[in-house]
């Protein structure tokens, strides 16, 4: 039993060690009702990368209007995140999402959001995103779409390599 969860913790350890850690600042706007500063949502996002798949732990507000009362804005979300399609220097995202907000009524939130990522170096990339988020509680539940404009910074460059040769990108 030691040995397989040794060989375990190995192997995770070790596929871990070939991941990009990134930081992302997530700001968006709802087409929700209320003022400006209503729709507008702000989050950022903390995760590793594997190749096309990421994973990040997603921390912000639905909106930063004025709260009268307990915060009930406050979201953890967990997001996926796939590479579907890239050219050059640009990739298609496909990113589900689930978390928790809250304080709030409808507690339950999963997203679902595609993007254009652009790769400005190798440590910066921007993504315009538009998704749908979806709201549900005990008593009810609500949708709304968003528009957003993304930053992420990695810590270190990417070293992708080919899926079945195990040669970098761009070696002959």
């Amino acid at each position: 039993m030691k040995r397989t969860l040794l060989i375990i913790l190995f192997t995770a350890f070790t596929y871990s060690c070939f991941a990009q850690t990134y930081i992302s600042f997530v700001p968006s706007i709802t087409n929700s009702p209320g003022t400006v500063a209503e729709k507008s949502n702000l989050s950022f996002e903390l995760g590793r990368q594997w190749d096309v798949f990421s994973l990040g732990l997603d921390i912000g507000k639905t909106s930063l209007g004025k709260n009268y009362g307990r915060d009930t804005t406050v979201y953890l979300e967990v997001r996926p995140n796939l590479n579907i399609f890239q050219q050059g220097r640009f990739t298609n995202t496909l990113t589900p999402g689930v978390g928790c907000i809250f304080n709030a009524k409808e507690t339950l939130v999963t997203e679902f959001t595609s993007g254009i990522e652009y790769t400005l170096s190798p440590l910066i990339h921007i993504n315009i995103y538009f998704g749908q988020y979806y709201y549900s509680g005990n008593i009810s539940a609500s949708t709304t779409t968003f528009f957003g404009l993304s930053i992420m910074k990695y810590f270190a460059p990417s070293h992708a390599k080919a899926l079945l040769s195990g040669k970098k990108s761009g070696d002959k």
